[in-house]
């Protein structure tokens, strides 16, 4: 393993606290990472990982190289880059949700594969918060505001939402043409995974938002379930317009209130500050938010 090998595998151990994660993102042996680390600190002549049988954490002097590690990789690549034929190429690792994912990405995924034949995508899905240094993860999609000072964000678009209800639940309950006439109405509770709070209901008209919470009989955590909850009859849901589409057009949903409309939620990505922006991140965002600024589902900010 040459030395500019080596400085990978180190950053890889420093971001992974694990061998086997970090031998594995790299295609290697555990025994081979294992072995790479001792021969590296045994030419710097310091010790740069402190090891437990549970994971392994950066000494001082291993924060230091492990910084100076991340510089000269970045440039490395910038080279290389504009000696070569300036395509991306190898692994970027993405997460997203599931609905945005299938949405917004997969129609488009076969022409971005085209366009860059050496570059190969990674895609998790899920709302959870992820650590991406900790996972190996270069970048995430996300939709609200993200609070996360340590990344980079780069804003994507703003998603245009809605207010939507089932039809026999507004049989049973009325169609209210103004936000002050949902007294008597209900609500599917989601609880924010941010702040563990109920998310009130968002009307806005002429720049005033008003927020309005709801009685809930059922109170979920989870957008698919609450998007099966207003199927189902169980009351209002607010939601991107985009997760609703197919729904809209059956009928399995109607929307209400459509001159309140919540406030659009702004779509972001976010990566590493720690880290500069490679080719194979940099022409995926490029492609997303294209992505979003040309589907009807969304819009600019």
């Amino acid at each position: 393993m040459d030395r500019f090998d080596a400085m990978r595998l180190f950053v890889r151990l420093v971001e992974r606290r694990s061998f086997t994660a970090a031998a594995a993102d790299l295609g290697v042996p555990r025994s081979t990472a294992s072995e790479a680390l001792q021969q590296l600190e045994a030419r710097l002549g310091a010790r740069l990982l402190e090891r437990t049988t549970r994971h392994v954490t950066p000494t001082l002097d291993g924060e230091e190289y492990y910084r100076r590690c991340v510089a000269i990789l970045a440039e490395l690549e910038e080279a290389e880059v504009a000696l070569r034929d300036a395509q991306p190429r190898g692994l970027l690792r993405i997460d997203a949700h599931s609905q945005l994912t299938r949405t917004f990405l997969l129609p488009h995924l076969p022409d971005f594969l085209a366009r860059y034949p050496l570059l190969d995508l990674r895609i998790g899905q899920g709302d959870r918060l992820v650590d991406l240094l900790r996972e190996g993860i270069d970048c995430v999609i996300r939709a609200g505001e993200p609070d996360d000072s340590g990344m980079i964000l780069r804003r994507l678009g703003m998603i245009e939402e809605i207010t939507v209800a089932s039809p026999a639940y507004l049989a049973r309950h009325g169609v209210p043409a103004t936000p002050d006439e949902l007294d008597g109405h209900l609500m599917v509770g989601f609880v924010s995974s941010r702040t563990g709070d109920v998310l009130p209901l968002e009307f806005c008209a002429e720049g005033t938002v008003r927020r309005v919470t709801l009685p809930s009989r059922v109170t979920v955590n989870n957008s698919d379930t609450m998007a099966d909850l207003a199927r189902l009859g169980l009351g209002l849901v607010q939601a991107p317009r985009y997760r609703f589409a197919q729904d809209l057009a059956s009928g399995a949903l109607v929307e209400i209130l459509a001159d309140y409309p919540p406030s659009p939620t702004p779509l972001s990505a976010l990566y590493p500050q720690n880290r500069q922006m490679t080719l194979r991140l940099r022409v995926f965002l490029d492609w997303v938010s294209a992505i979003v600024a040309q589907t009807p589902l969304g819009r600019r900010s």
